[in-house]
């Protein structure tokens, strides 16, 4: 009788979950089925996985709330990418007599793509490769200096910081803001403290946010807060979508009241086929690459098999609790 567990690994949207670690400690007592297109709805999740043991998430693109955890009988294990997953319901899950189980990662990779949105905003990379790959205009755009310029952040935490160094390396002024943020931290990297949120719109040519999604950070950029940006600024958002009011974006760069933006979060990803967002002129967006890289993938199913191996040993570790 074969008595492997079943392993799920979700969202393998590169096919390369089995290539960036090296699986074979557990394969005689683990059977591994990998997935390479999303789900979509709950009712789709629950079905394909009714009978695995265990399920390997990358970040929150599958949710587990309670109802899908509810409805997986055979489900011992689930471990996500990253030490947080805020799409996971927790408490279900230990309700339910499932261990959840984290990854380390790295924070330079988003640190480098929001650079990436940054750079191609300001110096308009895609109308000018677009026009050169399609034989029209040689040179129709002005690109925008960052040395000089100042850039807002909303958030002063291990990426924030990084944004910090790189902007200052650029030439740029930097002013940071978040509510548990002190003058001294601010000082400490060489950032001036803003006193209000208001403020730092106000001043910022770019503003770019770092923060934690929460009670507090929900929504913190809606109508107003587009309204007290420079009709010149740039919008960055690396973080997470639910910090920003969607539909008061678009309207803000429709209607022109701030100059673009470069996202790579959306409430809903993928992003639908006809979404607004994809046809914007002024918005440079990505499909949540952010932590998208062969280094951070090599630590995060580096550290799957190794949570699944001390998992059967009896002696789970990086477990996320409640």
């Amino acid at each position: 009788m074969d008595t492997k567990l079943r392993c799920a690994v979700l969202d393998d949207y590169q096919n390369v979950a089995l290539t960036s670690a090296d699986w074979s400690p557990l394969m005689d007592r683990v059977e591994i089925q990998t997935f390479n297109n999303y789900m979509g709805s709950e009712e789709k999740v629950i079905q394909e996985l009714q009978n695995f043991d265990i399920v390997v998430l990358m970040r929150e693109r599958t949710p587990f709330p309670e109802k899908v955890i509810s409805q997986l009988p055979r489900l011992k294990l689930l471990i996500t990418s990253g030490m947080r997953n805020a799409s996971i319901d927790l408490r279900a899950a230990e309700q339910h007599g499932v261990i959840v189980c984290g990854t380390e990662g790295s924070s330079n990779p988003p640190t480098e793509l929001t650079w990436a949105l940054i750079l191609g905003l300001s110096r308009q990379l895609v109308t000018e490769n677009n026009a050169l790959r399609s034989n029209r205009n040689w040179q129709s755009t002005l690109g925008l200096d960052l040395h000089g310029r100042t850039l807002g952040l909303l958030g002063l935490g291990k990426i924030g910081t990084r944004m910090a160094e790189i902007a200052q390396a650029f030439g740029m002024n930097v002013i940071a803001w978040s509510e548990n943020l002190t003058p001294e931290k601010a000082e400490k990297h060489g950032v001036i403290w803003s006193k209000t949120k208001e403020q730092l719109l106000a001043q910022s040519d770019i503003v770019s946010i770092h923060l934690v999604l929460g009670d507090r950070t929900r929504n913190l950029i809606g109508q107003a807060e587009f309204q007290q940006m420079k009709s010149s600024a740039l919008f960055i958002n690396t973080s997470r979508a639910g910090i920003v009011d969607q539909e008061a974006m678009v309207e803000a760069l429709q209607s022109g009241v701030i100059a673009g933006a470069g996202l790579d979060v959306y409430e809903q990803e993928p992003l639908p086929v006809n979404h607004v967002m994809r046809t914007l002129p002024n918005v440079l967006a990505t499909p949540h690459l952010g932590y998208v890289t062969r280094g951070n993938y090599e630590i995060y199913y580096k550290h799957t098999v190794e949570n699944i191996e001390m998992f059967l040993s009896g002696t789970p570790i990086r477990q996320l609790l409640p």
